[in-house]
């Protein structure tokens, strides 16, 4: 069974809402080098993206709560409307689970500084049947070892719901990068061991420390989305990942829109491509198909 554990719901339902948006303003460095970033896409774009894998987790991400001090994270509106708060976010994401719900697991969303978070994850769960945690700490500009957050990984862990941290990199200038980076990880899966956390597109470019996390970690694990665009990060985030023994470790993943599952999926046999005339080491590409057909819903706990 192929699960594709990161995809963004699209905030448009059909493609006249989407036509009638607003195109959104440039925000810098777009989110891949090879195509500018999606922004109009709808639920039935999703769903057919989603064609080539058996079930798909599906999210978005809240806002700040209002009259938060920190300066937006998010970018002016794109795949996230970011004034969005973590109610409509999520309403919006179970409405697209109900439509579709033999392919696709719903995730929430939450702001740790929003005084109902709690309440809200209550909502998400029993009333909404989400299943997991969607959270971006520089995006939501939040810090991921205070207490605020700490009160969120404590009830996830209470009621079993896996987290997908958003780490890494963003173009957005407000969106703090410390915060986004894995070490801090470690901190939390030591504190809540038997909560499992996913780190989202192997924390690039800071891969070398998502797999010492995930290493050490039985309960976290990193997705491989968003990486194969840029070639030579891809060969060497695998290739450590290979030498220090933590393949197992990796879950399928697109990031779509930013990438399909099916591009992700057929990337994966030519990893070794930019090697061709060198004597660098290979990644195994028989282990790294495997990634694709392993047992992503075992291991979060949704099985």
């Amino acid at each position: 069974m192929i699960i594709d554990v990161h995809t963004h719901a699209p905030r448009f339902r059909t493609r006249a809402e989407a036509e009638a948006a607003p195109p959104p303003p440039e925000t810098g460095a777009p989110m891949r080098p090879d195509r500018p970033d999606p922004s109009r896409v709808t639920w039935d774009d999703h769903v057919a993206a989603m064609g080539p894998v058996d079930r798909a987790i599906v999210f978005n991400i809240a806002a700040q709560p209002p009259g938060d001090p920190h300066k937006p994270g998010m970018a002016s509106d794109g795949i996230v409307r970011r004034t969005d708060l973590a109610q409509a976010v999520n309403d919006n994401v179970a409405g697209l689970v109900r439509a579709h719900p033999a392919k696709l697991i719903g995730f929430m969303s939450v702001h740790p500084r929003d005084p109902h978070v709690l309440d809200e994850m209550d909502r998400a769960t029993g009333d909404l049947g989400l299943r997991g945690i969607k959270l971006g700490p520089n995006y939501q500009n939040f810090d991921p070892l205070g207490d605020d957050a700490a009160r969120v990984f404590a009830r996830a862990e209470e009621l079993g719901l896996p987290i997908l941290m958003h780490q890494g990199t963003s173009p957005v200038q407000f969106a703090d990068l410390d915060w986004a980076h894995p070490r801090h990880l470690d901190r939390i899966a030591t504190r809540f061991p038997e909560l499992r956390l996913i780190i989202a597109h192997f924390a690039h470019p800071w891969q070398v420390d998502a797999l010492a996390v995930i290493r050490k970690h039985p309960n976290v694990w990193a997705d491989i989305s968003a990486l194969h665009y840029r070639p030579w990060s891809y060969y060497t985030s695998l290739r450590l990942a290979t030498e220090w023994s933590v393949l197992h470790k990796l879950l399928f993943g697109s990031d779509w829109p930013v990438a399909s599952p099916q591009e992700t999926m057929d990337a994966i046999p030519h990893v070794n491509d930019i090697l061709e005339g060198t004597r660098l080491p290979r990644v195994p590409v028989d282990e790294l198909l495997a990634v694709v057909e392993r047992d992503a819903l075992g291991a979060l706990g949704l099985d």
